[in-house]
């Protein structure tokens, strides 16, 4: 028998009527009538060069042949372009911003080293440091006192002699927090100081009213991961990419499963996307942050419920509902229930999910405002009389 390596995993409640998580994300997946709010997804791209160039890609029987291993040239110079990272950064394309994080957490990470990481926050992040690492510590954010974020101050306090990396989610799935320049800066003296990483999540970068680079700062002790799954729409294609110094990159390939190259068809998308991104940037920017606006009037209006974070700087942020009486899960199901996918915050946190229940707003207009309709009519219907 083979028994199950047992690693941190986030809790993950089914709704009712689902017996595996397969066969709910099945059955969300295709319902055509289903408003994706729960999975931080972009659905605001419209017919353009990023589709067209995956369909003649697809017409070009591209799929027939291996791409690169460590992707296009010229997608690698796009990416570092998109960035300003062009001198003394190198770049490795990989099959989705998550599996960016997986390889370089198990190259640098030794069964010594500890890892620094928040809660609320992407908990895939801490399943992969627990395998590879000693100790993982989850520093809580969840309060005003740090503005619902990781402060250099908490890392410094948390920190030992062991501490070989920290991961910084920027912008903050779920809450929407960004860093500021000078706390990326006080981050990168941290990092040189004491010899460490910094493992820069920026998957949300493109939603962000400002951002800020660690790379800029400190190039040696930071790996970058870049993803395009939101701002290009391009999620269920798995296309992403680490980047880093040529050594940390190097070092990092050495342990890559999938040494046959990254999806072409995807990769194809993706060169359109950096081409295109100009054209379409300020549209889903403003798109997304007019949703906000529908939301928070709406949960101002319910008693109860208020946003820790608002305006968030990616594309979701949490309700909070812990006064309302309201558990959010039930929330999530009453909502699936009216066909709005959302999600319950035990996903991202395990301190706080209690609490809340995390909406993404990179949809069109429609979806949200009927989300802001029955989101008051689940609070009302679902609340203890």
């Amino acid at each position: 028998m083979i028994s199950p390596k047992k690693y941190a995993r986030a809790a993950k409640r089914l709704p009712k009527g689902f017996k595996t998580v397969n066969e709910f994300f099945n059955y969300v997946y295709h319902d055509e009538e289903m408003i994706w709010m729960g999975q931080n997804t972009n659905h605001l791209h419209e017919e353009n060069d990023i589709m067209y160039s995956m369909l003649d890609s697809v017409k070009n029987k591209d799929y027939c042949k291996y791409p690169p291993p460590e992707g296009f040239p010229e997608l690698k110079d796009l990416i570092l372009k998109d960035l300003d990272l062009t001198s003394g950064h190198d770049i490795f394309v990989s099959a989705g911003g998550t599996e960016s994080l997986y390889l370089c957490m198990n190259d640098i990470l030794e069964s010594t080293d500890n890892v620094i990481t928040c809660d609320p926050g992407y908990l895939i992040i801490d399943n992969f440091a627990s395998r590879f690492a000693d100790h993982v510590t989850s520093i809580p954010i969840y309060n005003e006192e740090c503005g619902y974020k990781m402060t250099p101050e908490l890392v410094r306090k948390n920190m030992d002699e062991n501490t070989k990396l920290v991961s910084l989610i920027d912008p903050l799935n779920p809450l929407g927090t960004c860093y500021t320049k000078e706390e990326i800066k006080e981050f990168a003296d941290m990092a040189i100081d004491n010899d460490l990483y910094l493992l820069h999540d920026i998957t949300y970068r493109d939603f962000a009213r400002e951002h800020h680079l660690a790379a800029k700062y400190a190039p040696e002790h930071t790996i970058t991961t870049y993803s395009f799954s939101k701002i290009y729409g391009m999620a269920g294609l798995r296309i992403g990419a680490f980047i880093s110094t040529p050594e940390i990159v190097t070092s990092a390939k050495s342990i890559v499963i999938n040494d046959l190259g990254t999806n072409v068809v995807a990769q194809m998308g993706a060169l359109a996307a950096l081409k295109s991104k100009s054209t379409w940037l300020d549209r889903i920017r403003d798109t997304t942050r007019g949703n906000q606006k529908i939301i928070k009037k709406a949960v101002d209006n319910v008693e109860g419920a208020f946003l820790p974070v608002y305006p968030s700087d990616g594309n979701m942020f949490v309700i909070d509902l812990y006064e309302t009486g309201v558990e959010p899960i039930d929330v999530a199901e009453f909502l699936l229930e009216r066909k709005i996918f959302a999600r319950e915050g035990n996903y991202t946190s395990k301190l706080f999910g209690h609490r809340y229940l995390r909406v993404s707003f990179s949809i069109p207009r429609a979806g949200v405002e009927k989300f802001a309709v029955d989101f008051q009519d689940a609070i009302e219907t679902l609340r203890p009389k």
